[in-house]
């Protein structure tokens, strides 16, 4: 059976884009370089902000929920350094296109580079931020065990479904500009529905065991952050990260397939 044409173009696509990492990696070092040109600490200014807010939060929610400092300040700091991850990629999907409109509309680049431009950016934050984690675990006097090695593959699964995310907002968000309010504001209900600022040990067992099964996000994080707990994710949250990416790929090539040659019309 052959492939269908639209399936061929966003594939080609999407591999002339991996094609042109270096470029990629380029254009992504010199948006970090340009946000904080003339900084005397540069992007680690981020550093220091996720601290003080890690720092901050634990103070008033570690009381609330009463519990102990070598728990919850581990689980809080790793849950809001990938959430800023997660919430940065997918608002700035919605405007991936957009922003690069001078680009698209002069150079033959292949479209997904400026989505892998933008996740690569946010993935050198995200490196930035992640210092605060083993100077956390130096602080707390805990140490890394072998499973913390699974929170590799687990941040590869999480990368390759917010990359398939992305491709499908850039083009949804191109076409339809308001759709980025509504991302956002579904990013902030998704904010309290996943335990960042709480453990899930806290939810009555009934209504946590449906709400964090039906929460994707809870899947994403359980797979990075449990393995640097010290703890192992459960077979459930890898058979999900791994469906939804397969299936999310699926979707979105296409998605990506039917609309791409659009795109630049509707810049």
């Amino acid at each position: 059976m052959p492939i269908p044409k639209h399936l061929k173009s966003a594939s080609a696509d999407i591999a002339g884009a991996l094609l042109h990492l270096p470029l990629v990696g380029l254009l992504a070092w010199q948006d970090v370089k340009q946000r904080y040109r003339r900084s005397l600490l540069g992007p680690f200014w981020l550093t220091i902000s996720m601290g003080v807010m890690i720092a901050t939060i634990f103070m008033v929610f570690g009381q609330i929920f009463d519990v102990s400092m070598d728990e919850f300040l581990p689980f809080l700091a790793i849950g809001l350094i990938l959430w800023t991850l997660l919430s940065s990629v997918l608002s700035e999907a919605c405007t991936a296109f957009i922003a690069a409109e001078s680009i698209i509309k002069q150079l033959p680049l292949p479209l997904f580079v400026h989505v892998l431009r933008m996740m690569w950016r946010n993935l050198l934050i995200f490196l930035h931020n992640l210092v605060i984690v083993p100077l956390l675990f130096l602080a707390l006097g805990k140490g890394l065990g072998w499973e913390a090695l699974l929170a590799i593959p687990g941040l590869l699964l999480l990368v390759l479904n917010l990359a398939w995310i992305a491709l499908v907002l850039g083009v949804l968000c191109t076409r339809y500009r308001d759709l980025a309010q509504i991302v956002g504001s579904i990013l902030q209900v998704m904010f309290y529905l996943t335990p960042i600022m709480w453990m899930p040990g806290l939810l009555p067992e009934k209504a946590g065991r449906y709400l964090l099964a039906f929460n994707p996000l809870f899947h994403w994080f359980e797979t990075v952050r449990s393995p640097l707990l010290g703890q192992l994710p459960s077979l459930q949250s890898w058979l999900v990260c791994g469906a939804m990416a397969v299936a999310g790929w699926a979707v979105a090539l296409a998605f990506f397939g039917r609309h791409r040659a659009r795109i630049a019309y509707w810049l």
